[in-house]
């Protein structure tokens, strides 16, 4: 009888834990989704089997540990996590746990709608005039947003071409002169791009671009001359 009576409470207890560190419905359903990390830059929550989950930089499957019903430790971001309502509009969030006792919440990462994009989701499925929009609004925005950097774009659009990824290197490249149209650099990058999809007739163009605003471009005079002799 006393060992009927200890497996019992064993297992009341084995089932208090796991019904306590399940994930309930409202909570799933509440907490699924995409959340702005920064203007370009989102944070997939999703859940398996019961088990949330993030897609975060390139990892599609990072697991939280989880500390109660709705914090959980991130260690690829070395944060504490909450998800929570803003009630200031109704909107759901991701906040960073203060490190500090007595710090007041702030609002970190807001829920999307279904509907919304950061720019390079649009350049992912190949919608370039909307990831233009995209990076020109963050610019209105905020000139200085790390996202639109002239270097790091010019960066993205050579990761891209290597993968001989032509048509998006060429949106990145275009993007790019968009937001710098007064850059050389932007247009020499832009030629080289063309010139590798095969498009001879609009690297030069893009070279003669790239001299007027660095008329010491020797590589572009280079690059010219090479080109119009195959024509």
């Amino acid at each position: 009888m006393k060992f009927e009576y200890i497996f019992f409470f064993l297992g009341s207890l084995l089932f208090c834990a796991c019904s306590n560190n399940a994930n309930n419905f409202e909570f799933v359903k509440k907490t699924t989704g995409r959340y702005l990390y920064n203007s370009d830059e989102v944070i997939r929550i999703y859940f398996e089997e019961n088990d949330l989950y993030l897609a975060w930089r390139g990892a599609k499957k990072i697991k939280p540990l989880k500390v109660n019903d709705d914090t959980f430790f991130v260690k690829e971001m070395n944060e504490k996590i909450r998800f929570l309502t803003n009630p200031a509009n109704q909107k759901q969030y991701i906040v960073l746990v203060p490190k500090e006792d007595n710090k007041p919440i702030v609002y970190n990462f807001i829920k999307l709608e279904e509907d919304e994009k950061v720019p390079s989701e649009y350049l992912a499925k190949k919608e370039f005039d909307k990831a233009l929009e995209g990076y020109l609004a963050i610019k209105e925005k905020d000139s200085l947003d790390s996202s639109i950097n002239e270097n790091y774009l010019n960066s993205f659009g050579y990761k891209v071409l290597r993968d001989k990824d032509f048509e998006i290197a060429k949106a990145i490249f275009k993007i790019n002169v968009a937001l710098y149209p007064k850059s050389s650099n932007v247009y020499d990058s832009l030629a080289e791009a063309y010139l590798k999809s095969g498009d001879t007739v609009q690297s030069i163009e893009n070279y003669k671009k790239s001299l007027t605003f660095d008329s010491g471009n020797i590589r572009a005079k280079q690059q010219i001359k090479k080109l119009e002799k195959k024509e």
